[in-house]
């Protein structure tokens, strides 16, 4: 190699002053490895460093500083073809660093990427944005990625180069908004952010939009993600789920709030240490063990994306892409769904796309505009809340949201999303006064881009991984949630029952003396149960902010409490509908969730709340075990009324049936604490029947008032049957039949 030359280098002022402004669009236009006229020269920028060499052929070469403070270059005559070399930086306090030039490689991202993104439809953009452990050639790094169309210029900060924007500009490309830049030595754990310099000059610092990895908070860099793949154990459950038909199975959902479960198996955590969280992989074997002894098909976890708020419960997202850092890194996520896998156990995940926080670090306002969100607070914000609402008309902003799903489906294994507020996107003027927003083209309420953000993301997620759930909280009467996209429906798998919790609960609140009166709070659900795909939630909604637990909300004494609770567990399991209960419910949780703390499982103690997840544990395995409950739950041959007016003893009796009707499970629910001596109830079938479930059994806590052995039929129409039985009925009860088998 040839000494290199003292001929000053002609680098362009233009572009030189744009670099040391902070300015530049382009760094790799001035640095790095460069063919000049008589040469090749190679130019570093370090605005810390004092003196930097160029090593290459095994020689170190002195570069000049040039231009400015900080620039440096070094030219070698007579070089035609580009060469590998290392930059060697000498700092002020002696220290010493050495590393490959991140501005000698080729752009990482290339065009077919960047336009599936800007058009919005790039299916794997978890692969393409954020931060990538890569290697470019032979030299290991990371790759980074970010949108930010209206910055002056992007750099990446972190511990590596001091928190300094002026070591690692990012180079924009083309009229993509995209910026990118390969920094090579960095490591998985390395945390980092993006300095973003705006129109007018301010300097924002952000988390990475599609983070994998952040620290736990309260700190919100992003963190360098693995770059090794977890060894996934799953793939015949992944094979099964594919072949299943999720509408007709048993789908039975305990919903979770992983901080304050803290159930059965778990170590003590010190509740002085706000930090002393339950790690991924304890929770999955102490939740697995629990959900396979309670007879739970499925769990879903309160939102799990990183947050920074603890209160927030999760639903103030900043991290879409990563699992949040309180209980461990992403393999340990991983990790917890494979164990639930291995033992029977789907996971489905709370996801929020209807609103985001105004946090400074996180999307709020990303590069100086707004990016993320609609400029005019009267589409960009919901107020009650204090957050931004996505803009569903940008490409990049859908992409972004469709690719977070497709990314926990894809990298994560997870069986389904619950698509939070739903309502609040599907409509313009969603708790907001008149004057305080915008209609749509035509004039209406309607969010057309919400509606057709929605209907893209359901099609892509159901065709790409069959089998799995997409699930909708809303809670008005739009139609055909449930319904396929090419249908005209929203193409969800799945929507809550809002209606039929609501209705349930204002009836179960209500003294039994008055219930005869609203007897059409709990029938009503019956009009409208097949026009969607419903889930029957009873969530943790349901048990905050004053409005007592499920036991709580129970009238009566000790005693009727319990056993209006168990004839409500009673009722939604036989109600046509899959299936959700928040945690505490099924052992009788005395007093309101609190997030800041466990629940209450000294109550287990009590005879009376160790009966009631007896009987939680019962009900869900019989639920399993009968098609007649869950075969047929969304049509309505898989549901026939026996007597649903008998409003002046406040009973229901029904029917529910299997596919090919020939197996039924007959379902009594008696809501008043008057026992029913000689109570006559039609059934489908002659000959013998027995009683399957009490929820008056004295293992349920209840008084024993069970119907012993077998009961045969009588001829006589009753009930709309050709054949009756005779039984008794305990108070505030419910008795499931069946024929005997012979």
């Amino acid at each position: 190699m040839k000494k290199a030359a003292a001929k000053p280098d002609a680098v362009d002022s233009d572009a030189c002053r744009m670099l040391l402004d902070g300015r530049i669009k382009d760094p790799h236009s001035i640095l790095g490895m460069h063919t000049v006229e008589d040469g090749i020269v190679v130019r570093v920028y370090d605005p810390a460093a004092e003196k930097i060499f160029i090593l290459a052929g095994g020689r170190r070469f002195p570069a000049e500083k040039i231009a400015g403070a900080g620039l440096f270059s070094v030219t070698f005559p007579g070089k035609k073809k580009h060469f590998d070399y290392i930059v060697e930086k000498h700092f002020g306090n002696g220290e010493v660093f050495s590393s490959e030039d991140p501005y000698h490689f080729l752009p990482g991202i290339g065009e077919m990427d960047m336009y599936l993104f800007n058009s919005g439809e790039h299916h794997k953009v978890y692969e393409v944005m954020g931060a990538h452990p890569r290697k470019m050639g032979t030299v290991d790094g990371v790759l980074f990625a970010v949108w930010a169309p209206n910055a002056e210029r992007v750099s990446v900060i972190g511990d590596f180069n001091c928190w300094d924007g002026r070591r690692n500009m990012m180079r924009l490309m083309g009229s993509s908004g995209i910026w990118e830049l390969f920094i090579p030595a960095l490591q998985p754990g390395d945390i980092y952010k993006y300095e973003i310099r705006t129109r007018n000059g301010d300097i924002l610092t952000k988390l990475d939009p599609c983070a994998q990895r952040t620290e736990l908070r309260p700190h919100n860099a992003g963190r360098i993600p693995s770059a090794e793949p977890y060894p996934w154990t799953d793939a015949e459950w992944l094979e099964r789920r594919g072949k299943t038909n999720i509408l007709e199975s048993p789908v039975n959902i305990y919903e979770v709030h992983l901080a304050s479960w803290r159930g059965p198996g778990l170590r003590k955590l010190d509740p002085e240490n706000k930090d002393d969280f339950h790690n991924y992989r304890e929770l999955a074997h102490a939740l697995a063990d629990y959900i396979r002894e309670m007879g739970y098909t499925h769990i879903e976890l309160l939102p799990v994306c990183e947050h920074p708020l603890d209160q927030s419960w999760g639903y103030q997202v900043t991290g879409f892409y990563a699992p949040t850092a309180r209980y461990g890194t992403p393999e340990d996520f991983a990790y917890f769904i494979d164990y639930m896998h291995q033992k029977g156990i789907g996971v489905i995940l709370d996801w929020v796309p209807a609103h985001f926080p105004k946090d400074s670090f996180s999307l709020g306002r990303f590069d100086g505009t707004a990016l993320y969100e609609h400029a005019d607070p009267r589409q960009g914000e919901h107020r009650d809340w204090g957050t931004y609402i996505f803009n569903y008309g940008r490409n990049e902003v859908r992409n972004f949201l469709i690719g977070s799903a497709l990314y926990w489906f894809d990298k994560f294994h997870v069986d389904g999303l619950r698509v939070d507020a739903v309502a609040s996107m599907l409509y313009l003027n969603y708790s907001r006064n008149d004057g305080d927003w915008i209609p749509n083209k035509y004039g209406g309420n309607e969010n057309l881009e919400a509606i057709a953000f929605l209907r893209r993301l359901n099609e892509l997620a159901h065709e790409q991984f069959p089998g799995i759930m997409m699930i909708a909280e809303e809670s008005t009467s739009w139609p055909g949630v449930s319904r396929p996209a090419y249908l005209g429906g929203l193409g969800f798998t799945f929507k809550w029952n809002m209606g039929w919790m609501h209705d349930t609960l204002e009836y179960f609140a209500l003294d039994p003396i008055y219930r005869s009166f609203s007897h059409g709070k709990i029938t009503f659900s019956l009009f409208y149960a097949f026009t969607e795909n419903f889930v029957l939630p009873l969530s943790h909604d349901e048990v905050v902010h004053g409005k007592k637990s499920l036991l709580d909300k129970m009238p009566g004494d000790y005693q009727q409490k319990f056993a209006n609770l168990r004839a409500l567990f009673s009722y939604m399991t036989t109600h046509p509908g899959k299936k959700l209960l928040f945690m505490g419910g099924e052992f009788g949780q005395w007093i309101e969730w609190n997030c800041n703390a466990g629940l209450d499982w000294m109550l287990l103690d009590y005879p009376q709340h160790a009966a009631m997840k007896r009987l939680s544990a019962d009900l869900n395995h019989f639920y399993r075990e009968n098609p007649s409950l869950w075969e047929v739950d969304f049509t309505a041959s898989g549901f026939q009324w026996l007597d649903g007016g008998d409003f002046r003893q406040s009973i229901l009796s029904y029917i529910r049936w299997n596919r090919d009707h020939t197996d039924a499970v007959v379902v009594i629910l008696n809501l008043t604490p008057v026992v029913r001596n000689d109570y006559i109830t039609g059934v489908p079938f002659p000959g013998e029947w027995v009683e399957v479930f009490n929820s008056d059994a004295s293992e349920y806590g209840g008084t024993g008032l069970l119907n012993p052995g077998v009961m045969k039929t009588e001829e006589g129409i009753y009930h709309g049957q050709a054949q009756h039985i005779r039984l008794r009925l305990p108070w505030l009860g419910a008795v499931f039949l069946k024929q005997k088998k012979k």
